[in-house]
């Protein structure tokens, strides 16, 4: 059982990793994700445990300020640019720097050092509370205790405008990091605010506003110009245009029409629309969508989870070494106590990975909600990171590469009965749901007489069999008819085009049928993309040699294995898989893919909104028959991974730089605080750029 709570009030991305890593430790819990840019804590339970009180302790115990609800909650937030910071945090911004602003300019020496305490105690009094009550907890190493340190040895040592001064940047630093990841967040809400809150349900001839919940399959829904499709469906009245670029990418809108199939989270841009509900909300596609972008969090990049070990060591390791620096010149060198109090002090200041622990996360998360945006639905930011190591790209055929729409191109017959191939193999290909069955019956354009047809049997990669008015018929591959102990020849010539039927009655050949299906224009940019960047490009199909052959010169894919059953697909692709040097990707089309899909290092759906098996299995979903969006997913990931670098690079780079300078009294409390909080603020805003990829 899945539960998702809030945290309102959450400020701290360390302590978001504390209180997952105690949620986790829960006997019941079997995975636990804080995500600290949507303060949203996703958990996984066995069956029959409610976790709200024992989590609700958890996060009392370790940010008692901190509120956890089951809904999101929204009230006592200011609006504007200021998206979710409290009122209170910013009135005592304010209030403080007055306080600090005043005593700068005072002369008089007794009523400016209380000026300077009072503005410290207004901006330090929550960290100050929660060091002190973390240390007697047993709890330390954290920058509410690095903070505190700092600054009250300053004030120890009479450096009253550092030491505030310290307290309030480290403050307001806090605030405009919390600005900048809200407006990512909202951002990222923006992209994907693609969910109806209402549905016009039409009952006896009336219509009523109702939530989307509340409407069930096969009810009648209107949607007017400029709404949102709220669920699934069937148009059964009215004409316009579909705009569904929040869901595919593709800014070009879609003329439907009766009959036409329309998805939820689509805008109707022109006329009224009469729709039959095809699938009640918690399965509509813009559910899914919402439950993938949502849920994308609780899997992290091995960059992220590095980051979250780096800190865990890093920040104890320079409270040490800060240690260090004041005792041994002290005691062994006769330094001077306050000089090396002072440059101890701006270790501590410097020390805070809250940069990295920020910035790293949220970077991501904007990697995911811009790969949305282009109709990329990345399931972690492991996956995203993971498409920067891939090596080889493996396709299917069919509906992947080529459009999956199928016609009959031309029909041969030894003995130039055409009319009668089609009639035998029409009839057979009745009962069968494959498109390949289904172009024959619509080519054969007349009625079937059922009752003719009788044993009908298909087998998976192969064909079909059934007897028509008491004789065998055969329809299927080349190979299928040899198993069955049938001559198969090859009538076609080298200029036809099209994968083979080979139709069989009274267990003689009696012709073939050319089956057409046309290669997808965005397929061969696609290939090409991954050729300039040196990526393997494999197709694997069921199709015959010679149609594979055809469509892989045409493409320039690079490898091409043909006539493969589903489970030689499989154990293709791992023997693939196991001569790559990097991560391999496989991109299917739908149910009969989801085995490959599972196997794969990513397993990438293509268009496979309509298939539940496709979504389940696959790390990423493209929400349009478009090849090419894997080009735009691999640029998303390049761009977010050198941002994420940048990040982390800065980080490090400066506060080592820092480090090193006030380590030999070069860098005061002001280089020290910009190491920290200026360097932090600069990493968020970095990474909000990714929104813009």
């Amino acid at each position: 059982m899945k539960v998702t709570y809030h945290l309102n009030g959450l400020d701290c991305a360390n302590c978001a990793n504390k209180i997952e890593k105690r949620v986790k430790t829960l006997s019941y819990v079997e995975k636990a994700n804080l995500n600290f840019v949507s303060k949203k804590l996703m958990v996984e339970v066995n069956e029959g445990k409610d976790p709200f009180e024992d989590i609700k302790n958890i996060v009392k115990d370790l940010e008692p300020h901190v509120e956890i609800t089951r809904k999101e909650n929204t009230n006592n937030n200011l609006r504007g640019i200021f998206g979710g910071i409290e009122k209170q945090k910013l009135f005592e911004l304010l209030i403080a720097i007055f306080l600090f602003g005043t005593a700068v300019f005072m002369s008089d020496g007794t009523i400016r050092i209380g000026l300077f305490l009072a503005s410290y105690a207004v901006i330090g009094y929550d960290v100050l509370f929660k060091a002190v009550n973390n240390i007697l907890k047993g709890r330390i190493f954290d920058e509410n205790f690095l903070m505190t340190i700092a600054t009250i040895g300053a004030l120890i040592i009479a450096e009253y405008p550092e030491a505030v001064a310290v307290m309030l940047f480290y403050k307001i630093g806090i605030f405009v990091q919390n600005l900048a990841v809200n407006h990512s967040k909202r951002s990222i809400s923006e992209l994907m605010d693609i969910k109806s809150d209402y549905a016009h349900l039409k009952l006896n001839g009336k219509t009523k506003k109702v939530n989307p919940e509340d409407v069930n399959i096969g009810d009648i829904i209107l949607v007017k110009p400029g709404e949102k499709v709220p669920l699934d469906g069937v148009v059964i009245s009215g004409n316009s245009l579909i705009d569904s670029s929040a869901l595919t990418g593709e800014s070009v809108p879609i003329a439907i029409k009766k009959g036409s199939q329309v998805l939820s989270g689509s805008i109707n841009q022109k006329g009224l629309l009469e729709i039959k509900v095809q699938k009640e909300f918690s399965q509509s596609t813009v559910k899914k969508i919402l439950e993938l972008v949502e849920n994308a969090s609780s899997k992290k990049s091995n960059t992220e989870n590095f980051i979250t070990k780096f800190a865990k060591y890093y920040t104890p390791a320079v409270v040490g070494i800060a240690t260090l620096l004041t005792l041994i010149p002290v005691l062994f060198f006769s330094g001077e106590f306050t000089t090396w109090v002072y440059r101890s002090l701006v270790f501590l200041v410097i020390s805070c990975p809250c940069a990295l622990v920020v910035s790293i996360p949220l970077g991501f998360f904007g990697g995911i909600g811009a790969s949305s945006k282009k109709g990329v639905l990345v399931k972690g930011s492991n996956f995203l990171e993971g498409l920067n190591n891939i090596n080889t790209v493996v396709f299917d055929k069919t509906g992947t590469i080529t459009e999956g729409i199928f016609k009959v191109n031309k029909v041969i017959s030894k003995n130039k009965c055409e009319d009668e191939v089609l009639y035998y193999a029409a009839h057979v290909e009745f009962y069968s749901n494959h498109p390949i069955a289904q172009s024959v019956v619509k080519a054969y354009n007349k009625e079937i007489d059922e009752e003719l047809v009788a044993e009908f049997s298909e087998i998976s990669g192969k064909g079909v069999k059934a007897k028509v008015n008491n004789r065998p018929v055969i329809v299927g591959n080349r190979n299928f008819l040899l198993q069955e102990g049938i001559e198969a020849y090859c009538y076609q010539s080298e200029e036809d085009e099209g994968s083979a039927l080979y139709v069989a009655v009274d267990k003689e050949l009696l012709g073939i049928i050319l089956i057409g299906d046309k290669i997808k224009k965005e397929s061969y940019s696609a290939i090409k993309g991954l050729n300039s960047r040196n990526i393997n490009t494999v197709m694997l199909t069921g199709d015959s040699n010679k149609v594979a052959k055809q469509v892989s010169e045409k493409l320039q894919i690079g490898s091409v294995y043909s006539e493969l059953l589903p489970h030689q697909k499989v154990e293709k692709f791992e023997q693939i898989s196991n001569q790559s040097t990097g991560n391999t990707a496989f991109i299917g089309d739908g149910i009969n893919d989801a085995p490959v899909i599972a196997r794969s290092d990513i397993g990438i759906a293509m268009g496979g909104l309509g298939s539940d098996a496709a979504i389940e299995a696959a790390d990423i979903v493209v929400m349009q028959d478009n090849p090419y969006k894997i080009i735009e997913a691999l640029e998303v990931a390049k761009r977010t991974r050198s941002i994420v670098w940048q990040n982390i690079v800065l980080a490090l780079g400066v506060k080592g730089i820092v480090l090193v300078l006030g380590a030999f009294g070069l860098a005061s409390m002001w280089e020290a605080v910009f190491a920290d909080v200026g360097v932090s603020l600069i990493a968020v805003l970095n990474s909000v750029r990714i929104l813009r990829a």
